[in-house]
């Protein structure tokens, strides 16, 4: 029986190994201590890799984990034991791809923190419930646009009013599920 693919999560971690943006799919986790254990020791097996240039993948606790990072940001994408990797590695590029088209390649912790709500956006847009929607960097980056401004405003140009308001309705969104 062949079945759509799913991801169980996906992590934006620090380079200490603490959270930034992160989203879980599947109740393999159902405390908030699990799910910062998992990532924990994700970041711990993985922290001595050098994935900079290219994704890297790891069998971690049952669980293929698909991650590379940049700057101070590790990116983690994962999904069943019995997930296609180049379907995680593709969602992982997409993910990826489109942070650095929104942030205008200046990835790193604090314009990620600054730039939390089009992150999150962004996670939204390539998963719904663990099914893959979107994996196109271009696509991904540009419906987060035309999501959190008013009239094509750059980036930049967003009012703080703006994002509250950006990240009050992804609240309602998601306790209204």
């Amino acid at each position: 029986m062949e079945s759509c693919p799913s991801i169980r999560n996906i992590l934006l971690l620090d380079s200490e190994g603490k959270r930034v943006a992160v989203k879980y799919y599947s109740d393999d986790w159902p405390t908030n201590s699990t799910k910062e254990a998992f990532e924990k020791a994700v970041f711990t097996k993985t922290q001595k890799t050098n994935a900079r240039t290219e994704a890297e993948i790891a069998m971690f606790e049952n669980n293929i984990v698909v991650y590379k990072f940049v700057q101070d940001l590790h990116f983690f994408v994962t999904g069943g034991e019995d997930e296609n990797e180049l379907i995680l590695s593709t969602v992982l590029q997409g993910f990826f791809d489109s942070v650095g088209l929104l942030l205008r390649g200046n990835v790193d912790k604090k314009e990620a923190l600054e730039n939390l709500d089009l992150i999150l956006l962004c996670l939204d847009e390539i998963v719904d419930g663990g099914i893959v929607l979107e994996t196109d960097a271009n696509v991904i980056a540009g419906k987060v646009a035309s999501h959190s401004m008013d009239a094509g405003a750059p980036l930049s140009e967003q009012t703080i009013s703006q994002a509250l308001a950006t990240a009050r309705e992804h609240l309602t969104r998601s306790l209204l599920k």
